[in-house]
Parts: C-alpha cells; structure tokens; sequence
C-alpha cells in the first residue's frame, strides 16, 4: 500500500536528515565538504551499542552518551583536521578530513573488528495498526527522536544569541567579527553540534537496521553530501525537507520499480540536481 511505504519513506529519510544537518552546518559555516563526518556518525552508533551492552544502558541514556562522544570527537578533529590547515589552499581542509575518514575507519576495524555487529533490541516491539497502515514502535521512536532533534536544532538556531551568530558567521566571518562576534568559538560550537547530532543517527541508524558495522559511514556520508546538494548548500531546513524526500524516492522506487535501482534514482537525483539547480531546491542564487 502507498501510504504504508510513506511512512516507511519518513524514517529513513529522518535519518538522512539527521546525517545532512552536520553536514550543511558545518558547510554552512565553514564552506568545508567535513568527509568525516560518515565515520563521527559510525563512532556514535558503537558508542551506544557498547553503552547497552556492557553499561547496561537504556536507549535514551545511550543516545545521549553517543552524542556526547561525538561531540568531543567533533572538538579533536576540529583542533587536529581543520584549525591547523592553511586556509589559502582549498584542498587542504579537504584532503585532511579524508584522512581523518581513513585513520577513524581503521581505528574501528582495529577495536572492534571488521564484522558487522548486532545491535540489540531496545525497544520492545509492537505494532500498531492505523487503517491500512502498519506502524511499528521502533518506526514511531526513530521518527520522535529525529523530529525533536531537528526541531530542537531549528529553534536553536533561529532563536537563540548563539544561534544567530552562527548564522551571521554563516554569511560572512569578517563581518560577524566587526559585530563582535567570536568567530573560532561559532565554527567549534558548529563542530560540537553537527558531530553531536550524528552520534544521535548513528545509533538510531543501529536500532533501526539491528546491526553496525565500521564501513557504515561511508553510505552515510554519502547520502548525506546527496541531502546537502539537494536542499541547499548551507541550508539547515532544506537538509531536513531533503533528507524526508530522498528517504520517500529511495522507499517509493524499491517498493514499485526494484531494489537494485534504489540507489541509482538517490544518483539520479544528485546529477539532476548538479546540472539544473546548483544551489539546491532551497538554495538562493548569489552574484559573484
């Protein structure tokens, strides 16, 4: 039925969402593609799966606990990957975020081995049943956390002094520091944000597959960087309405044309959007 692949389509676009939002803050900020991003959100879910299984955690404290990891993971690379490179050559931020990637993956594969993990079942499951839709409760807590995140993140951002400050450093950093703002502090606070976030998907993306791997962040990343392009370059709304779209493409596509094309439609959509719509479908159009 169409409206149960729709709901099927909203959870995993809420965590493309999740995924994208660190991405295009930190974009948004810096102008900087953060590669590693993929491998913050892997650390996150093996930081909550070891917090149930050896702390005895629950789901929520275990969620907070990857959120805090990564956030602190997101303050060392910042320091070690981004603040020490020369800021007049394009590609060194690039190129040292990608070793960031690779020395990360590597650290996983080393600690926890190259073998995907299960994660355990933390929440008790039932389901529920709206008319000719199935709703689970593993589908109703991922789509809770994710939308208070996003809506918690919104807020922040558009009503707090810190959250305009980001948005003004987002716009230009030389004129947020004639305003008097602290432009180092906005773009670590950023790092802290996007990178706490991530943990927060990495183990909702566990709960919701029932396993996690070290390689996970690289389909991640990627799907992440395809949100960003989609909704915007630098767009924190648009990484969150993109995200639910491509999660509907992907879901609507495996369900009524096969799963092999699944991925080639999220491709389709990147060169579509590459060619006609640079800016994304929420981004603005500036003059050089």
């Amino acid at each position: 039925m169409i409206y149960q692949q729709l709901i099927n389509g909203l959870m995993l676009g809420a965590s493309y969402s999740l995924i994208a939002i660190g991405y295009t803050l930190i974009f948004g900020v810096l102008n900087l593609l953060y590669f590693a991003h993929g491998e913050v959100f892997m650390v996150g879910a093996f930081v909550g799966l070891y917090l149930v299984v050896y702390g005895g955690a629950n789901i929520y404290v275990a969620l907070a606990g990857a959120a805090i990891a990564c956030a602190a993971l997101g303050i060392v690379a910042f320091y070690v990957s981004v603040r020490p490179v020369p800021k007049d050559r394009p590609l060194a931020p690039l190129i040292s975020t990608i070793g960031l990637t690779i020395v990360l993956q590597n650290l996983a594969v080393y600690i926890f081995g190259g073998q995907q993990v299960a994660f355990p079942e933390t929440i008790r499951q039932e389901l529920y049943h709206v008319g000719p839709v199935t709703i689970s409760s593993v589908q109703i807590f991922i789509l809770v956390v994710a939308v208070a995140a996003m809506g918690g993140l919104w807020l922040f951002i558009e009503r707090t002094k810190l959250g305009r400050a980001i948005r003004a450093t987002a716009e230009n950093h030389e004129t947020a520091a004639l305003l008097g703002v602290d432009v180092n502090r906005v773009v670590l606070v950023t790092f802290v944000i996007g990178s706490g976030i991530a943990g927060i998907a990495g183990v909702l993306d566990g709960v919701k597959n029932s396993g996690i791997s070290p390689f996970m962040g690289l389909g991640a990343a990627v799907k992440g960087l395809v949100v960003m392009l989609l909704g915007g370059l630098g767009n924190v709304v648009g990484a969150m309405v993109g995200g639910l779209m491509l999660g509907l493409i992907e879901i609507l596509s495996a369900a009524y044309i096969g799963t092999t094309e699944r991925d080639l439609f999220s491709f389709l959509i990147l060169i579509l959007i590459l060619l006609y719509r640079p800016t994304g479908l929420f981004g603005t159009r500036t003059a050089e």
